[in-house]
């Protein structure tokens, strides 16, 4: 079911792994949507996860947001238990003019149970 981050239950705990190459920040909010670095827009996660999101971020909201088929942006960590590493982060974009219209969902599952088949919320 691959990594356990069940027991990072702090800041400091996560960022000691990033700095051992297990773990990674993540921007919630993309830069190229206007997030900055700061301690609320940034997540901890295995490594990989940063890469798989901006790709949902890049490849296919940016181009809904090109299109002016969306205009509103959130995503939202999920976590378990007393861990500071989230086992995903759901990602939600739409207009919020025409909320059915064009409006976008994924989830980027990161470890545990985000992993399991039927996992999504």
């Amino acid at each position: 079911m691959g990594p356990d981050f069940s027991t990072v239950d702090s800041a400091e705990k996560a960022e000691q792994l990033c700095a051992q190459g297990q773990l990674e920040r993540m921007f919630l909010m993309p830069v190229e949507f206007g997030g900055q670095d700061h301690v609320q827009n940034v997540v901890y996660c295995p490594i990989g996860s940063a890469a798989e999101k901006a790709d949902v971020d890049l490849n296919i909201i940016a181009a809904l947001i090109q299109d002016g088929k969306v205009q509103a942006y959130s995503a939202v960590p999920v976590y378990e238990g007393n861990s500071f590493v989230p086992v995903a982060v759901d990602i939600s974009a739409w207009h919020p003019e025409s909320p059915d219209t064009g409006a976008f969902n994924a989830r980027v599952a990161m470890w545990g149970s985000a992993l399991l088949p039927d996992s999504a919320s």
